[in-house]
């Protein structure tokens, strides 16, 4: 809980009930970074939908992959900042390209603030508006890295 709250507003993070939820029906797509020493570093969690894009109701509401969902959602990607700005977001999201194409996924579907899609851009995800979510009062962009196999 102590990375999805130092990465995301009070309002932006899950809560820890969602969170344990999260570990506890999606671990084929909670995906966690360690160092050296083992201390975790970071992490990126996805559901498998049917649907491209983020809907809000995800967000509260997660159930367990299904093998026949065309798309992984990435609900969050946080890192520590003292590991910041050393790659480690990136390794993670390539970590859940290679989780997704082994499902045989379409698509990663994420969504974001307008200072971060720059770097998703620059790890493969383009960039395909603003999204329907209103989650925590922002403005959100939809970010999707198709996936060629």
């Amino acid at each position: 809980m102590m990375i999805e709250t130092t990465g995301f507003s009070v309002e932006e993070a899950a809560t820890e009930a969602a969170m344990y939820e999260r570990i506890e029906k999606l671990q084929d797509t909670f995906l966690v970074a360690k160092t050296e020493s083992g201390k975790v570093a970071g992490f990126i969690v996805a559901c498998a939908s049917k649907l491209r894009y983020i809907t809000d109701e995800l967000f509260e509401n997660v159930r367990k992959n299904e093998g026949t969902d065309d798309y992984l959602l990435v609900l969050s990607l946080a890192v520590l900042p003292e590991f910041q700005h050393q790659g480690i977001a990136g390794k993670l999201l390539l970590a859940l390209e290679n989780v997704a194409k082994k499902q045989q996924r379409k698509a990663i579907s994420l969504t974001c603030l307008a200072e971060k899609i720059g770097f998703y851009e620059v790890n493969g995800y383009r960039n395909e508006g603003v999204s329907t979510s209103s989650h925590a009062h922002e403005v959100w962009y939809n970010l999707v890295l198709e996936l060629a196999y």
